[in-house]
């Protein structure tokens, strides 16, 4: 094998947001435009970066973007009525919560105060058990974006073995559970494997398509992997460098050298998965826009 095709999360999500403009603008023919509330509490880094990214996007889509940014001291009380306040707000149609908090707050009853309706994120309770049961009303927005490369790049997943590696809220049983309902991008025979998982190795190479969200920097090696298979690297692992100017790189939990090789498609990181999450939030606020604008899509 001379090498994995590769699959590019940035590929895939230009021609996502190309449908998006197009319905964004049939909303505003009817007097909506999408909304987006991101609440920050606190000054991490990362976070401040994720946030101004979704906000430059929903400019670039010719949404609303509100940003509200909370000092590390807000209370949980505080918090939780600038959520409400943008529940009842019917120019905003997603709201999310950036996460993590700081440790005096409750993430579930944050999570759980946000409307359904509105939950872009897809954590809260209700729309977790919408999408297990087939009838989502949101797909989380990683799981979703990974599924959407599958599709894109033409890859069969009915009646494909998928191993998924690691078993987050986030990331691992979303995925497992998308994965296995019925309908386009799904119907595949589904394998979670993760820290506690016997011998390993012997279950990930039994995969058609092998998708590892375990967060661990190149855990993932050659002999744990099918020839041929599709592997989708979701991980972000940031490891010091000393030759990169920043002192640090991002890698991901495969290593994609030696995987690239026997696999047929592979995600590289960085630029695989990682522009999926934010295409997929913003298709989540297009959807939530449709509803309260009563398009039936």
């Amino acid at each position: 094998m001379t090498g994995a095709r590769l699959i590019l999360g940035k590929d895939v999500s230009e021609g996502i947001y190309s449908e998006l403009r197009d319905r964004i603008q049939a909303l505003k023919g009817k007097g909506t435009t999408p909304g987006l509330a991101v609440i920050l509490v606190g000054d991490d880094p990362a976070s401040q970066v994720y946030v101004r990214m979704k906000g430059k996007m929903c400019e670039e889509l010719g949404m609303r973007s509100v940003t509200i940014t909370l000092s590390a001291t807000t209370t949980q009380q505080e918090l939780l009525a600038r959520i409400a306040e943008i529940n009842r707000d019917p120019g905003i149609h997603g709201l999310l919560v950036q996460l993590p908090l700081p440790s005096h707050m409750d993430e579930d009853a944050v999570i759980n105060a946000v409307d359904p309706g509105k939950d872009v994120d897809c954590f809260h309770p209700v729309n977790v058990g919408r999408m297990l049961t087939g009838d989502p009303v949101f797909l989380p927005a990683t799981p979703a974006g990974v599924q959407q490369m599958l599709v894109r790049s033409g890859i069969e997943t009915s009646g494909r073995h998928v191993v998924v590696v690691g078993r987050s809220n986030i990331v691992g049983k979303p995925m497992a559970a998308m994965m296995m309902q019925k309908g386009e991008g799904a119907d595949s025979t589904v394998t979670v494997v993760h820290s506690r998982t016997k011998d390993l190795p012997s279950v990930t190479r039994q995969a058609d398509i092998l998708i590892v969200a375990i967060g661990k920097p190149r855990f993932v090696t050659a002999d744990m992997v099918k020839d041929g298979a599709v592997v989708i690297d979701v991980g972000t692992n940031r490891v010091d460098d000393h030759s990169s100017p920043k002192g640090s790189r991002l890698e991901g939990d495969v290593d994609f050298d030696s995987v690239k090789l026997k696999a047929s498609a592979i995600s590289p990181v960085p630029g695989g998965v990682g522009p999926m999450t934010i295409c997929m939030l913003m298709a989540n606020t297009v959807a939530a826009a449709e509803a309260a604008a009563g398009v039936i899509r």
